[in-house]
């Protein structure tokens, strides 16, 4: 029976924005889902016409939300997340729901302490005004340019905000914000005892939105935790739009080739 791949979308970004990957996973031997957040729509227009559903979504309703889905399959599949999908992955890993993770540039997880000023500049669309916690905020043009597009043409930035932007919920920036200050934050993971299966974090090196730096240090938070593999891979050049701008193919074949190295091929046992 062919492996399944539950991709997971970020913050800002409609879940069809996967649709080039699944194509090249199917193409492979895998079989493929990309479910929305909940409150997402089934299209880019409706969900920017009706983003009401995705009102106060945080961190613990998107993970048991994705959590409902994958128990619902036949058996636990292997989950790629970008961005605060990424956040979501390691979630889902860390709690025995999926046999296998890959965090593409993903939101940092409780315990991360470096916070860059491109970081923080990429997500005050939503952190500048307290009561976007409990509602949705789209980006515009100029604001992806910075957060997702600073390394490629401002004409595929423009056409990828375009095609694939909606209004996100804010609730989840605010939480991952202050984890560092709650004690039972929904951003934090088990990284030192949980036994699970493999997970890959990867980095694009002009990541505005997820600095180098900060997914390096989710990567340390993991060095202690012998008895499960975690590997760092970097991508020279790329920013937070390397899962959808014309590079996509480059990270996605290295994804495969790391899945293949783990024994998770398309008809692996």
């Amino acid at each position: 029976m062919p492996k399944h791949v539950v991709f997971i979308h970020g913050l800002w970004i409609h879940a069809s924005a996967w649709k080039p990957w699944q194509a090249l996973f199917e193409e492979r031997g895998y079989t493929t889902s990309a479910p929305g957040w909940p409150g997402d729509l089934d299209t880019v227009e409706a969900t920017r016409a009706n983003p009401d559903g995705l009102n106060n979504q945080g961190i613990a309703e998107i993970c048991h939300h994705y959590a409902d889905i994958l128990e619902a399959l036949d058996e636990k599949p292997i989950v790629v997340g970008h961005s605060f999908g990424g956040l979501i992955a390691q979630e889902l890993l860390a709690n025995n729901l999926v046999e296998a993770a890959v965090a593409i540039d993903p939101a940092p997880i409780k315990g991360v302490k470096v916070l860059p000023f491109s970081q923080l500049k990429s997500g005050f669309p939503v952190l500048g005004n307290p009561a976007n916690k409990s509602r949705t905020v789209a980006l515009t043009e100029k604001q992806f340019k910075y957060a997702f597009g600073n390394a490629i043409s401002d004409e595929e930035s423009n056409a990828l905000h375009a095609a694939h932007t909606i209004p996100g919920p804010g609730r989840p920036l605010f939480e991952d914000a202050t984890a560092n200050f709650v004690r039972n934050s929904p951003a934090a993971v088990n990284t030192h005892t949980a036994v699970r299966g493999p997970l890959l974090l990867t980095s694009g090196t002009e990541d505005h939105t997820v600095p180098r730096s900060v997914t390096l240090a989710v990567s340390k938070l993991y060095a202690d935790n012998t008895s499960s593999v975690t590997e760092y891979h970097e991508y020279e050049g790329k920013g937070h739009s390397l899962t959808m701008d014309s590079g996509w193919g480059e990270v996605a074949d290295d994804v495969l080739t790391w899945l293949a190295s783990q024994g998770f091929g398309p008809r692996a046992e």
